[in-house]
């Protein structure tokens, strides 16, 4: 059977799932649209929060950035993880306590302002904008490896899907599809990397796969793969080029922009108290886990395999000699060609496909380019994997990024009726009507969010403008989370001017070296627009104490607030 029967068989069943899911959980109040009534299971939470945290950055791009980047690829890796633990234990049960339904709802009772709250949305606007292009930005990368069309198109059609159980459903309609799309796409993740895994070092664990040695050798294949890039010209795979201080920004940005991204805050909001929200960040670590332990795995598997099918291959199949004493190129790659993300440039026309590094000792050009976030996708071909194998892993790809875009539509979706309209310029709209409103923005935001895919391309690849949203929040939201969950003399002036702070230094910085030219001996301390957030989030946080001492103190029963939010219930 072809692999496009597999691709279409996997695709329509699982999306029949997703669409069924979100008619049969059809919100029908605000209460359900924005934290599904604060009644889902810990366990159920845990998942769906797993499937929310796994976004396309997660599924499509980190392995293939730790493919290309090697140990300076894991700065995702640990940065991702580590915020995550920091989240469940800093910050999710206390917001629970708290009982509202968005960030910006705390930030406007906590700080008793309604500008301090419309800050808080702008924030995660921003926030969840520059996330989001990311995810269309994989929804393209996924269809195309679909339908073999234009990422345009394939986000066009993502649009769509998403719009029926993210605009239907909400956020109770959102959870239940999240679980399913949890199961597709941790699924399709695994199942590959074990097949990948006994292929290349007989050992059925990825985990334990790429540190042991590679079938019939007693070379491990990490050494295997460091000697074999270091022979074409490239930086062994386990080091890296990044600076320390950069590699240490980057990973502590992503760190604690998770604890501030509003998308994931959200969904503590949906279970019954804080000690199930505790449960239920107990439980998401461990379905994040059986992903985030494979990808290294896949990553390293990907590279040498695409090294060892695609360099020094005859790119014309028509060649008169002895086919079969000649590599010839392979048919994934010319696949991926026709849909523009790998190519080859003959710079010496000899026919020959010359993959090779800054350094190649032959001195030889590199003439093979390949998009980083294809790797996961193109994975089962390169290895030449079952056909139902890569079907599968279009489906888990599609599910991963189509699971954080409805959980980011919610975040944009509730900022605008609940925090924009219903707390600040309509005070008596009635439930009926902001749940309208709810739906109308969330529409709105899903044809906002393709466009922003369509553009990013710019950026960079997925994981890495993802990363941008991760600086935003850790410079403008967690700082005034943080200080208003653990420091009660934090007021509305201080929180205010820190979100502002945050927000637009790391913003200007990110635009001034993406878009308007900035170059790398600019950066500033050598840090880079992933890992700025971090340096902004302390000055951010400093702008926040310096002038909450400098003005008056909150009132007393602000204060009081503090005090009872910091005390979680087992209830």
């Amino acid at each position: 059977m072809e692999n496009s029967f597999w691709s279409y068989f996997f695709v329509i069943i699982t999306f029949g799932l997703y669409i069924v899911i979100a008619v049969r959980s059809r919100a029908n109040s605000t209460g359900d649209f924005y934290v599904a009534g604060h009644d889902v299971h810990p366990v159920v939470n845990g998942m769906a929060t797993a499937a929310d945290w796994m976004s396309a950055a997660s599924f499509l791009s980190m392995a293939g950035l730790i493919a290309f980047l090697g140990y300076g690829g894991s700065v995702y890796l640990m940065g991702w993880t580590g915020g995550y633990v920091l989240l469940a234990l800093l910050l999710a049960p206390f917001l629970r306590e708290f009982g509202k339904f968005t960030v910006p709802d705390f930030v406007g009772d906590r700080y008793y302002s309604s500008f301090a709250r419309i800050v808080a949305v702008v924030c995660a606007i921003f926030i969840s904008f520059t996330y989001i292009a990311g995810q269309m930005k994989g929804v393209g990368v996924a269809f195309s490896a679909f339908l073999g069309v234009p990422s345009t198109i394939g986000i066009l059609i993502g649009m769509i899907v998403v719009f029926f159980y993210a605009v239907l459903g909400g956020m109770k309609g959102i959870t239940y599809t999240q679980v399913a799309q949890y199961c597709v796409l941790i699924f399709a993740y695994t199942v590959p990397a074990i097949f990948i895994s006994i292929i290349i070092t007989n050992n059925p664990i990825p985990q334990l796969g790429f540190i042991s040695n590679m079938s019939g050798s007693d070379i491990s294949m990490l050494t295997k793969l460091d000697n074999l890039l270091t022979d074409l010209g490239f930086l062994e795979y386990t080091q890296t080029s990044k600076s320390m201080i950069d590699t240490f920004c980057i990973t502590a940005a992503l760190m604690f922009g998770t604890a501030g991204l509003p998308h994931v805050i959200i969904r503590f909001f949906t279970v019954k108290s804080a000690h199930a929200a505790r449960v239920s960040a107990g439980w998401a670590l461990v379905f994040i886990a059986l992903l985030y332990t494979v990808a290294p795995a896949v990553g390293s598997f990907a590279r040498l395999n695409f090294i060892n099918t695609v360099n020094d291959a005859q790119y014309d199949n028509n060649t008169s000699e002895n086919s079969a004493d000649i590599k010839m190129v392979p048919e994934w790659f010319k696949n991926w060609e026709q849909m523009g993300y790998v190519s080859f440039k003959d710079l010496n026309n000899d026919g020959i496909m010359q993959y090779r590094g800054p350094n190649a000792p032959d001195g030889l050009q590199n003439e093979v380019e390949v998009n980083r976030d294809i790797f996961v996708l193109a994975n089962p071909e390169i290895a030449q994997l079952p056909d139902w194998v890569a079907g599968l892993v279009v489906a888990g790809g599609l599910a991963a990024a189509l699971s954080t875009a409805a959980g980011l539509l919610m975040v944009i979706s509730s900022a605008v009726s609940h925090d924009l309209c219903r707390k600040t310029l309509f005070k008596n709209i009635d439930d009926k009507s902001e749940l309208f409103v709810a739906r109308l923005s969330a529409a709105g935001a899903v044809f906002a969010a393709g466009l922003l895919g369509i553009y990013a391309s710019q950026l960079g690849f997925v994981a890495q403008v993802v990363a941008f949203a991760f600086g935003l929040a850790a410079s403008s939201l967690f700082p005034v989370i943080f200080l208003g969950i653990f420091w009660k003399r934090m007021n509305k002036e201080g929180a205010i001017v820190s979100m502002l702070v945050g927000l637009v230094s790391t913003f200007s910085y990110i635009v001034y070296f993406k878009f308007l030219g900035g170059t790398q001996d600019q950066w500033f301390l050598g840090v880079s627009p992933e890992g700025i957030g971090f340096v902004f989030m302390w000055l951010a946080l400093i702008s926040g104490i310096l002038v909450s001492s400098l003005t008056k103190e909150p009132p007393d029963e602000i204060k009081e607030l503090v005090e009872k939010i910091r005390i979680s219930r087992r209830t």
